[in-house]
């Protein structure tokens, strides 16, 4: 039967007491079982110790050079700094863009707009006077006879 080794407090350093393990090969979880590191004992239940990512992280800094560590938090802070750079120039430029396209566009835009309303409301005028065939010709049949009407007797220009 596999067992365990565990190191008891109440016995001198360095006494070693054994304990069976269950048969699966894993420790009976009632027993806890104690490291010695050094002076200090360190318990292990099994638990995660609570270290938060920053934590782990700024533990694993110290293994690369301080000159390595400066280079990356340089560059980072670089990186930061220009995308809040480039965050404002954005800002500042599509303002820039827009203003200038409502002041110099929409009015462009409007007249055009106005001036194809005009041109649907003479169509709708030939339409109702003339006829539907006549609204879809480009010139007023009047304008072909010297000005007048269809029926109506041409005058010479005084």
């Amino acid at each position: 039967m596999p067992s365990t080794v565990e190191i008891d407090d109440s016995h001198e350093k360095g006494d070693v007491k054994e304990t069976p393990t269950k048969p699966s090969g894993m420790p009976d979880p009632s027993t806890r079982v104690k490291t010695v590191v050094g002076k200090a004992d360190v318990e292990e239940d099994g638990e995660d110790i609570d270290e938060t990512l920053s934590e782990r992280l700024i533990g694993l800094t110290e293994m690369f050079p301080e000159r390595l560590r400066n280079a990356v938090s340089w560059l980072s802070g670089g990186s930061v700094r220009g995308v809040k750079w480039f965050y404002g120039f954005s800002r500042s430029a599509v303002w820039i863009v827009t203003s200038s396209a409502t002041i110099l566009f929409l009015p462009v835009l409007f007249e055009s707009q106005r001036t194809q309303m005009e041109d649907e409301q003479i169509q709708q005028q030939r339409q109702i006077l003339l006829g539907p065939s006549a609204a879809m010709s480009g010139a007023s049949p009047g304008l072909l006879h010297g000005g007048a009407m269809p029926g109506m007797p041409i005058q010479p220009p005084r």
